[in-house]
């Protein structure tokens, strides 16, 4: 063979596997010329002894740890930074983030909270950045919020950011907290309910509220990546759990019994004089994990879960807020 024709042989070869190792590292672009790219997920864990898919605390049990397993997605993963190119100017304030999300000492209802983690999915949506982000990305997008509300735009999310993001998710909920009137309330059917064999005063819901349920229900149900078990009618299957009602109206009687049995519960668990649950319009509904156990280990598994991502960004279609303490906790407030 030539000297000319091995340069070419070569020349060819080098340019195939140039592009196979293109291929792998950036993908292949669809039909619809999206390019398709590895699964990467956002940096914040739990323990960083943890592997990517589990974020449940060995302080849970086992049944619940098998739950989280088999109900979350892969929100919370392993500790390394996934940076940005185009966004490599935040590469301190990532690094900053990632040690807030975890060791932020800050106060709510009454107990000292420690990082901002469990929050992540409700600031993402605040800020305008998916889950999916890389950290880099979500110090831009969080930089862009603070110029927006008139804060320092530095991308780190410390207690000054964090206050007002809390401020704002707490201004969205209801503003009134009367009592409901019996003609406000209807009984819902045991069907709606997570636990089937609760009373008929313990399933009364407002009436606009019930409805707006409903609606809510028929549109997961419609998102067949949820997987939702259902009737053939638009309604939650009696086997299904997630998104079946836990609690609705509470009379000040019912709330008060509840404050007796969890006297450690604070004020960001249980309100004593004005509860959202005495208008009829809160719902706590299941997303998983223990229903409405406050423990960071158990809400640790409820933001994580498809259902809980879900409602994040479409419950508020519906009209209903989020109290971001409580996942499973949601306000019909409609704008």
């Amino acid at each position: 063979m030539s000297a000319k024709i091995k340069r070419k042989v070569w020349r060819f070869g080098s340019i195939f596997i140039i592009a196979a190792v293109g291929s792998l590292l950036f993908g292949c672009k669809t039909k619809s010329g999206e390019r398709s790219l590895p699964i990467i997920v956002t940096n914040i864990v739990v323990k960083k002894s943890q592997p990517a898919n589990s974020v449940v605390s060995n302080s849970i049990p086992n049944e619940i740890k098998n739950r989280a397993n088999a109900e979350t997605s892969e929100t919370f993963p392993n500790n390394s930074v996934k940076k940005s190119p185009a966004n490599s100017r935040f590469d301190s304030a990532a690094a900053q983030n990632l040690n807030l999300a975890k060791n932020l000492v800050w106060a709510f209802g009454g107990k000292q909270q420690r990082g901002w983690y469990l929050y992540k999915p409700l600031i993402c949506h605040a800020i305008g950045v998916e889950i999916e982000a890389s950290e880099n990305d979500f110090a831009a997008g969080l930089s862009d919020w603070q110029k927006a509300n008139g804060l320092p735009p530095n991308g780190i999310l410390d207690e000054t950011a964090l206050a007002v993001l809390v401020t704002k998710w707490q201004a969205n909920r209801l503003k009134v907290r009367g009592y409901a009137s019996p003609n406000e309330l209807l009984v819902a059917p045991t069907a709606d309910f997570y636990d089937v064999a609760r009373p008929d005063e313990l399933r009364q819901v407002e009436r606009e509220t019930y409805a707006a349920y409903k609606k809510l229900a028929a549109a997961a149900i419609a998102d067949k990546s949820l997987n939702l078990a259902n009737n053939g009618r638009g309604e939650l299957a009696s086997s299904e759990r997630f998104l079946k009602i836990v609690s609705s109206f509470r009379s000040r009687e019912y709330q008060n019994k509840l404050r007796r049995e969890t006297p450690d519960s604070g004020r960001a668990g249980l309100a004593v004089g004005s509860s959202p649950h005495f208008t009829g319009r809160a719902l706590d509904v299941y997303v998983g994990g223990e229903p409405v156990i406050t423990k960071d280990e158990n809400r640790a598994v409820q933001v994580n879960t498809k259902i809980y991502l879900w409602l994040v960004k479409n419950a508020g279609k519906f009209g209903f807020k989020p109290y971001f303490y409580e996942p499973w906790h949601w306000e019909y407030a409609p704008d």
